[in-house]
C-alpha cells in the first residue's frame, strides 16, 4: 500500500511539472509574439483608420518612370495607403480642430505647420470640412535606400466648406497640384513636406444626353410581398417576371425601381445584391420595358467626409449596368429636398452636383434626373439632370398651374411626373379617408392633365401592401394604412377600379 501511494505522488509531481513547463513555454511564447507586434499599424494608429471603409478618392497613378531606385507594387501600395490615410488624418483635423492622429502621418517639422494652422482656426472660430475626390500621382523619385519618395499629385480635385462661428462662408472645388516629399519612419510613410504649387477653380464637364425620344409611361415597382426590401431574402425573379408582364399588358413601357445604399454595402457593393438587381433588369428586358434606376435610397447623410465612399459605391453600380439594353435612366436621389431642412440645401445640392458629375463621368448616354418631392423644387439644378422629374400628391386642382409654372420656368427639358397616387384606405385610422372609387376618380383626371400637358409619368405604384416598414412612414397607424392601398391591385390580386386609368385611355 505504501508503494502504491509513492507511485501516485510521483506521477501527480511529474504530471505537475509537465503544466508548469507547458505553461511557461506559452507564457515566453505569447511574451515573444507580442514583442513581435509592435510595428503592426493596426495597434500603433492612436486613430486605428480603415482607409478601405472611411476614405476612398480616386486613385489613378501615372506610369512608374521615376528617378533612382525601381518602385516595388509593396512599396508603391504603402506609400498610397499611408498617402490617402494622411488626407484623411487632415481632413478630420480641420473640421474638428483636433490634432488626433496627425504625428503618424507626419514628421516633425510637417505637423508643426499642421498645428499651427489649428490654433489659427481655434482663435478665429473657424472649421473646414474638405474632402478630396480624385488623385493623379506621379513617382517622381524613390531613393536608393528605400526611404525617401517624392511624387507630383496633379489635378486632385478637392472640395471645402469653410465656417466661421458655425456660419458657412465659402463653399469652394479647385483643382489642385501638390509636390510631397514621403520619409520612411517607423514603418510609416510620413508626408516631411506637402506644398501646393497650383490652384484652379474646378469646372465640371456639361455632359448632355440625348432625350429627344424620350417617352416615359410607366410606374414605380416593389413587389407586394417585399416592398421597400426588394432584394432581400424574398426575392424572386419569377414574381418580378409576372408583375412586369402585368404592367406591360396595361400599356405601361417603363418601371421606376430602388437601390438602397446600406442595402446594398455601402462602399463595398454586395455582389449577390448585384446580381439580384441584374435580374431585375433582364426580367424587364423579357417583358420589354424600360427601367429608371434610383441610387442612394433611404440615404440621408451627405457628411463632405462619406462623399468619396457614396462615389465608389454608385461608380460601382453604373459602371456594372451602364450597358444593360433595360436601362432608361439614371435618378441619383429619392426626394433629397425632404433633407434641405435637416442637412442643409447648400450640402444636399452640392453632393448631388458631384453625383451627377460621378454617374455622368462612367456612362455619357444614358440620361440623368433627380426625383424632386414637389413642384417648387424642380428647377433646382435643371442645368445639370437631362429631363426634370417632380412628385405629386396635392390637391390636383393646383396641379395644372403649377405644371404651366415650370414649363415656364424650365422651357428646355422634358418633365416628368414621377411619383402620383392616391390611397384607398378609409377604416379606423381615417375615418373620412378615399374609397377605391374616390381612387378610380383622382386618376382618371390626373390622366386627363397629363394628356392635356403632355407630361411624362410614372404613378406611385402596381401593388397594395401587407405590411409597411415602420423606417418608410414611421410607426403612426394612420400613416402606415394609407400607405398600404395606394395600388392598382388589391392585396388578394384583384384589379381595383383604378386599374382601369393605369394610363391614358
Amino acid at each position: 500500500m505504501v508503494g502504491l501511494n509513492k507511485n501516485i505522488l510521483r506521477t501527480i509531481l511529474i504530471a505537475s511539472y509537465i503544466m508548469i513547463v507547458a505553461l511557461i513555454i506559452s507564457g515566453v511564447s505569447a511574451l515573444f509574439s507580442y514583442l513581435n507586434t509592435g510595428a503592426d499599424r493596426s495597434t500603433m494608429l492612436h486613430t486605428e483608420i480603415e482607409k478601405v471603409e472611411q476614405y476612398l478618392p480616386k486613385m489613378v497613378w501615372e506610369p512608374l518612370r521615376n528617378e533612382g531606385r525601381p518602385m516595388d507594387k509593396e512599396n508603391l501600395n504603402a506609400i498610397q495607403n499611408d498617402y490617402l490615410d494622411a488626407w484623411y488624418v487632415m481632413h478630420v483635423a480641420y473640421k474638428t480642430n483636433t490634432t488626433e492622429g496627425v504625428k503618424d502621418y507626419f514628421t516633425d517639422s510637417a505637423r508643426e505647420n499642421i498645428y499651427s494652422f489649428i490654433q489659427l482656426n481655434k482663435a478665429e472660430n473657424t472649421t473646414i470640412e474638405s474632402t478630396t475626390l480624385s488623385h493623379n500621382p506621379t513617382l517622381e523619385f524613390f531613393s536608393e535606400d528605400g526611404q525617401l519618395a517624392v511624387i507630383t499629385d496633379r489635378n486632385v480635385v478637392e472640395y471645402k466648406r469653410i465656417f466661421k462661428a458655425e456660419k458657412l462662408v465659402l463653399e469652394t472645388t479647385e483643382i489642385v497640384t501638390y509636390k510631397i516629399v514621403f520619409l520612411l519612419e517607423d514603418g510609416f510613410w510620413r508626408i516631411r513636406h506637402l506644398v501646393k504649387e497650383n490652384t484652379e477653380a474646378y469646372k465640371s464637364k456639361s455632359i448632355i444626353a440625348v432625350t429627344d425620344s424620350l417617352n416615359i409611361k410607366g410606374i414605380n415597382y416593389y413587389p407586394q410581398a417585399s416592398p421597400w426590401n426588394m432584394y432581400g431574402d424574398k426575392f424572386s425573379k419569377d414574381t418580378i417576371l409576372k408583375d412586369f408582364k402585368i404592367i406591360k399588358e396595361a400599356g405601361l413601357n417603363s418601371v421606376r425601381i430602388f437601390v438602397q445604399y446600406d442595402d446594398f454595402g455601402k462602399a463595398e457593393v454586395n455582389p449577390e445584391k448585384l446580381e439580384k438587381l441584374k435580374q431585375t433588369l433582364d426580367a424587364a428586358e423579357e417583358n420589354n420595358l424600360k427601367v429608371i434606376l434610383t441610387l442612394f435610397d433611404f440615404y440621408g447623410d451627405y457628411s463632405v467626409l462619406n462623399w468619396t465612399l457614396n462615389l465608389r459605391h454608385a461608380e460601382k453600380i453604373v459602371s456594372i449596368f451602364k450597358d444593360h439594353s433595360a436601362l432608361l435612366a439614371w435618378d441619383i436621389k429619392n426626394e433629397p429636398n425632404l433633407d434641405f431642412e435637416s442637412r442643409g440645401q447648400d450640402l444636399v445640392i452640392s453632393w448631388l452636383e458631384n453625383m451627377i458629375d460621378l454617374v455622368k463621368s462612367v456612362d455619357d448616354k444614358h440620361p440623368v434626373t433627380i426625383g424632386w418631392s414637389n413642384t417648387q423644387s424642380a428647377s433646382i439644378l435643371n442645368d445639370k439632370v437631362d429631363f426634370v422629374s417632380f412628385h405629386y400628391y396635392e390637391d390636383l386642382d393646383l396641379l395644372d398651374a403649377s405644371i404651366k409654372t415650370m414649363q415656364k420656368d424650365i422651357p428646355d427639358k422634358k418633365l416628368v411626373l414621377q411619383e402620383f397616387g392616391i390611397s384607398s384606405y378609409s377604416g379606423f385610422w381615417k375615418p373620412f379617408g378615399s374609397s377605391e372609387e374616390d381612387q378610380a376618380n383622382y386618376h382618371k383626371k390626373i390622366q386627363e392633365i397629363i394628356a392635356a400637358n403632355k407630361l411624362q409619368f410614372m404613378s406611385w405604384t402596381l401593388y397594395d401592401f401587407v405590411d409597411v416598414p415602420k423606417a418608410v412612414v414611421g410607426s403612426r397607424p394612420w400613416r402606415r394604412n394609407t400607405q398600404k392601398h395606394f395600388g392598382f391591385i388589391d392585396k388578394n390580386g384583384t384589379k381595383k377600379a383604378s386599374f382601369k386609368y393605369i394610363t391614358q385611355q
